[in-house]
């Protein structure tokens, strides 16, 4: 009707439904195997709209990712998983390396003064350096997020005890495939309700708890590969320090 405005929201107001890898490790990390094409060409197969790499103590595969993504139709969100003296912790939208062995607070500050958020992987299980091995839960409650859902479980229970623990103190909550290998991207996913496409917005919405989940397991053989694998390589590591 003539002079009457429009009740239909605008397309600034209405929010994205993203689909999003956020714990994904490529070959730059000791324990990844595959190039960042070949995550975000899987990404791309999979129906994603962003992926984050998050190598273990490294970015250096973070500018390949950002520039290359948008070949895709992604969106490359910078990230790293930072061995905390704790245990992980995910660095979501950051592009510069934080030291390892840091406290558990500290590395959340180190991540949130370049501008990324903070998020917790796999917290309960302590054998995978979950950080409820060594901080308290309530240390765990400064987190901007917790990933309730890995994708590389045996029973499920310490995704169940992250998922119960989220829900009891109101925190945000995502998912991660947790992949070392690009066929295993897109297994756990977020759906994130972004104001736009790009990694700021996709982490501001995750903060603010505008996330639902989409997940399947990992085949516990691929499991059970890259848990023998990784052995092999802190053994390979180890013996190298010892010599160098």
């Amino acid at each position: 009707m003539a002079g009457t405005e429009s009740l239909l929201p605008t397309p600034a107001q209405t929010p994205l439904v993203l689909s999003v890898e956020l714990h994904a490790h490529s070959a730059a990390s000791y324990d990844g195997r595959d190039s960042v094409d070949m995550l975000l060409e899987r990404a791309a197969a999979a129906g994603l709209d962003a992926l984050a790499v998050t190598d273990h103590d490294e970015v250096s595969a973070n500018d390949t990712l950002v520039e290359r993504a948008p070949e895709y139709g992604l969106v490359g969100i910078p990230g790293t998983e930072v061995s905390s003296a704790a245990g992980h912790v995910l660095g979501l939208n950051v592009t510069e390396a934080v030291e390892p062995g840091l406290p558990f607070s500290e590395t959340l500050d180190r991540i949130r003064d370049q501008g990324g958020i903070a998020v917790v992987p796999h917290p309960f299980q302590e054998m995978r350096s979950g950080v409820l091995a060594n901080i308290g839960k309530a240390e765990l409650r400064d987190a901007d997020a917790v990933e309730v859902y890995n994708s590389r479980l045996v029973t499920g229970y310490s995704n169940r005890q992250a998922r119960r623990f989220a829900e009891r103190y109101d925190i945000p909550i995502t998912a991660g495939s947790d992949a070392h290998v690009s066929d295993m991207v897109g297994r756990a996913v977020t759906l994130v309700d972004a104001e736009e496409p790009t990694a700021a917005s996709i982490c501001e919405a995750v903060v603010d708890g505008r996330t639902t989940l989409q997940t399947r397991r990992t085949p516990w053989l691929v499991s059970a590969r890259q848990a023998y694998g990784n052995t092999r390589r802190r053994i390979r590591l180890a013996i190298d320090g010892l010599f160098s």
